[in-house]
């Protein structure tokens, strides 16, 4: 496969997967704003950090505001990290490759980026768009698992997803370790809407049975395989779709994915909590970056 086509394939599917991702963090963050014990004001601009953007917002509107930052990361054409530009952009990569994907995944993105723009434009409620945006995004997957011949095309997308969605996990943590008090009321109510915000509420009560607490939130997130979101997941997953891919190009990225997914399934969440939630994610994420630039180089990039 051209290396052209892959990356356009990879970022096609990263950029469905961030735009999900992105309403998630958005959710949880306006959740966590509104708590009796929040600093309402550090909470909602919580994503403008994660995603480097706080100093193009200051620039265009000064003062952090609630209303400004939502609609910001949410419908503003103009930042290239909003929901509407990666919906966007993964159309663009999407018309690129257009005889390599299903008409089923076409219509699907398509599809997307047109109700996107009528949505921004309407000024549609963030908590509906934020659910449309999910619902939509659960669609792509779908139609992508049900209908895309399993070639190293299907191995690009899903390699995309998964790199994505574990970077969005470790940031949607890192928001919760860094942002909240000390509050007992308030640690139960953040990490319920985290949990909430990445599907997995039902999932905790199932295996813990107790209210939520931060070591087993993390444990879920960050240990678990059969958690879809866990960065264990994430990694073994990785892992499985680099290992399909022939050749000899992609080893340094295929040691790391084994070594990563070997560091989650052998570490315990005590061991994470000695070395602190915040740092522990922050090495991940400069793990998960180096991940994707050996991507990059290895399989992306015309020689």
């Amino acid at each position: 496969m051209l290396s052209r086509t892959a990356d356009q394939l990879f970022w096609m599917a990263r950029q469905m997967e961030r735009a999900e991702n992105l309403a998630r963090l958005l959710d949880v963050s306006l959740a966590v704003s509104l708590l009796p014990a929040s600093r309402a004001g550090t909470d909602i601009s919580a994503p403008l950090a994660l995603t480097g953007t706080l100093e193009a917002y200051q620039t265009r509107h000064g003062q952090i505001s609630a209303s400004d930052v939502l609609a910001f990361m949410s419908y503003d054409l103009g930042n290239p990290s909003s929901i509407v530009s990666c919906f966007k952009s993964a159309r663009d990569n999407a018309h690129a490759v257009r005889g390599k994907i299903t008409a089923e995944m076409w219509m699907s993105i398509n599809s997307t980026w047109l109700e996107a723009r009528e949505l921004a434009a309407a000024g549609c409620g963030y908590q509906t768009f934020f659910d449309w945006v999910k619902e939509r995004s659960h669609l792509f997957r779908g139609a992508t698992h049900g209908t895309c011949q399993r070639t190293d095309a299907f191995s690009f997308i899903r390699l995309g997803t998964f790199i994505e969605r574990a970077d969005n996990t470790a940031r949607l943590l890192d928001v919760k370790s860094q942002l909240l008090g000390d509050s007992d009321s308030a640690d139960y109510y953040a990490w319920s809407a985290l949990l909430r915000a990445v599907g997995a509420f039902e999932a905790y009560h199932a295996l813990y049975r107790d209210a939520p607490s931060g070591r087993r939130v993390a444990e879920l997130l960050l240990l678990r395989p059969d958690m879809p979101r866990s960065l264990r997941a994430c990694f073994d997953e990785t892992y499985k779709w680099l290992s399909r891919i022939e050749g000899d190009n992609g080893r340094a990225a295929k040691r790391l994915a084994a070594e990563l997914r070997a560091a989650q399934a052998y570490t315990s969440v005590d061991e994470v909590f000695e070395t602190g939630l915040h740092d522990y994610l922050d090495k991940m994420l400069a793990d998960i970056t180096r991940l994707g630039a050996l991507v990059q180089q290895a399989y992306l990039e015309a020689a």
